[in-house]
């Protein structure tokens, strides 16, 4: 090879090594740029009147605000008992707290209270329980401020199962009370 053949190829291969390293390198792109949504400038009115917290909650979307869906959905409609007993549970408590309220805050809605229990006992031992059972949730809610004119209670004792199994896990599941909408939801 002559001494300009291996000038020529030795340019080459730099230019070549050179554009080979450039296309490997990152380029920096600047970010675009953030846009800052304007400020409101207005603040929001108060409410006059204090909201329980368990009010405050926006329903799901399709779930209308005081509906019998938005009571069962972000209330609870139903509350359970131990074996033979019509008190109150502490685990219900919060369920039937959040009723009282959701009550309250819908006024012009009537609900009646079923009292259920499992299969087991008599037919007249399970009315009589299932009515001490509505009578407790009836009297729980007007204690928290609901008037008791809007609240009718019945027993359907063993005679309307949630749950068909004769198992303990099917007999916890009957028994319980049910908070049902009678009229005045939207």
């Amino acid at each position: 090879m002559n001494v300009s053949m291996k000038s020529i190829v030795k340019v080459a291969l730099v230019a070549f090594v050179m554009t080979s390293v450039a296309a490997c390198t990152k380029k920096e792109v600047a970010p675009p740029p953030t846009v800052t949504p304007p400020v409101a400038t207005t603040p929001a009115p108060k409410p006059t009147t204090p909201v329980p917290p368990a009010a405050t909650a926006l329903p799901p979307v399709g779930v209308a605000p005081g509906s019998q869906q938005d009571f069962i959905v972000n209330v609870g409609d139903r509350v359970y008992f131990d074996t033979d007993q019509s008190s109150i549970r502490s685990d219900a408590e919060g369920v039937l707290a959040a009723q009282a309220a959701w009550l309250i805050r819908y006024p012009s809605v009537k609900v009646r209270i079923e009292g259920n229990a499992d299969e087991r006992g008599t037919r007249e031992y399970n009315f009589a329980l299932g009515a001490r059972r509505a009578q407790s949730v009836a009297d729980f809610l007007t204690s928290k401020g609901v008037v008791p004119s809007r609240i009718s209670t019945i027993s359907y004792g063993k005679e309307q199962p949630i749950a068909t199994g004769a198992d303990e896990e099917s007999w916890q599941q009957n028994r319980n009370s049910h908070t049902a909408i009678v009229s005045g939801a939207n």
